[in-house]
């Protein structure tokens, strides 16, 4: 039998005969498709029954596609600290990417996305293929929005510098990508997670970690304005407020025109993929056929 992996294979019209003929055609190494698997992380307060929907996409446009929704830290629990999930999150990854010699897709959703790339920059060696960022918080997140008011009730964002920017706020996953664009010199000394990852702040294992987020194949990245949680809604495209709350967009961060992380080098290579989708809500990101159909089925092959 000829498995193709890397390309597609030659499509077949089987018609009535098909189970026999199928069956001859294999006998005499014609390929079929096969596809890598996708594992997808979920986001803040979800679990893997909120990616139902989306793991029949991939199955119904893919079949018979492995597809893992990994289950730790649901729900509630997706508020502990990112880099204590970081670790149980690698167990499963590893594990996975392992049966897997041609590579994976990593699809990950809002908080994930974040989870993702520390998963991607943190460990080497890995064969991720594309990695898809479905509305996430890459540059920050700075907002009144529902979800805040769940984690830090009546607290308005202008306050929550107070909460997030100490050791026992950064306990809390969302003060981890928590980007005050009025308290910079904060932000910078006091979070632990995102001015490291995206190399704002200077650690010693920032090589390293560049190193290993360059062997992605494509970054696709989805987001659009009607998102209504991710503010702005442009971080989901690396974009994210100055200190007057005027979005500067991807190309013109400082993270970007440094190469800090590797994402101009990904860009100038013609890997980065970004895709705006207008009347999405945030979370029906992961169950809406369309922005599934436009933004992420050619990348999953």
């Amino acid at each position: 039998m000829c498995i193709k992996r890397k390309q597609r294979c030659p499509r077949v019209a089987v018609g009535s005969h098909g189970p026999l003929l199928l069956l001859l055609l294999l006998v005499e190494g014609v390929c079929v498709d096969s596809y890598k698997p996708v594992i997808i992380v979920h986001g803040i307060f979800d679990g893997p029954q909120q990616f139902q929907n989306l793991s029949r996409f991939i199955k119904k446009v893919h079949p018979g596609t492995e597809v893992t929704v990994i289950d730790l830290y649901d729900d509630l629990l997706s508020l502990q600290p990112l880099w204590k999930q970081v670790p149980d999150f690698r167990q499963s990854f590893n594990s996975i990417m392992k049966n897997a010699p041609d590579g994976v897709h990593l699809l990950c959703f809002s908080q994930g996305g974040l989870i993702c790339r520390a998963l991607l920059s943190t460990t080497s060696n890995h064969n991720v293929h594309t990695f898809i960022s479905l509305s996430s918080p890459l540059a920050g997140q700075y907002g009144d929005t529902d979800y805040l008011q769940k984690v830090f009730h009546k607290t308005l964002k202008k306050n929550v510098h107070f909460i997030c920017y100490n050791k026992f706020g950064q306990k809390v996953s969302i003060c981890d990508y928590w980007n005050d664009p009025h308290q910079r010199r904060s932000y910078l000394r006091n979070n632990i997670f995102l001015p490291l990852l995206n190399g704002e702040r200077p650690h010693r294992d920032m090589k390293a970690w560049r190193e290993n987020f360059l062997q992605i194949k494509k970054l696709v990245l989805v987001g659009g304005p009607d998102d209504g949680v991710i503010t702005p809604w442009q971080s989901s495209h690396f974009g994210f407020y100055n200190s007057s709350e005027n979005v500067v967009e991807m190309q013109n961060q400082e993270f970007y025109l440094n190469d800090a992380f590797g994402l101009k080098t990904l860009d100038q290579r013609g890997d980065v993929v970004a895709c705006v989708h207008s009347g999405v809500k945030h979370t029906t990101w992961h169950s809406n056929f369309t922005v599934f159909r436009n933004c992420m089925e050619k990348w999953l092959t």
